[in-house]
């Protein structure tokens, strides 16, 4: 069995204004059938996927204890900058 392509980062929640979800830019029917398209299909979803993500209004993270305390020190570290892609760990 061949693994399919995925832009899913594991933040799976639906932006009410848009339709497209906040981690990936898919659409709930995107998401739900995604197993379904083609590789063909599913390349060209994810090229528009950039786009999407910038119309996406991302709500203001909760400033928390942990947080200020990170940021005062000299910031937290980028997510994107401590996951690496080959074992899937961050």
């Amino acid at each position: 069995m061949s693994r399919i392509e995925s832009p899913c980062i594991l933040v799976c929640a639906i932006d009410p204004k848009t339709g497209f979800c906040f981690g990936c830019g898919r659409t709930s029917a995107e998401i739900a059938n995604w197993i379904r398209y083609t590789a063909e299909e599913r390349r060209e979803i994810m090229d528009c996927l950039c786009g999407r993500l910038e119309q996406v209004e991302r709500k203001p993270r909760r400033m928390t204890r942990r947080r200020e305390l990170a940021q005062s020190r000299g910031g937290m570290p980028s997510r994107a900058a401590t996951f690496d892609e080959n074992t899937g760990e961050g």
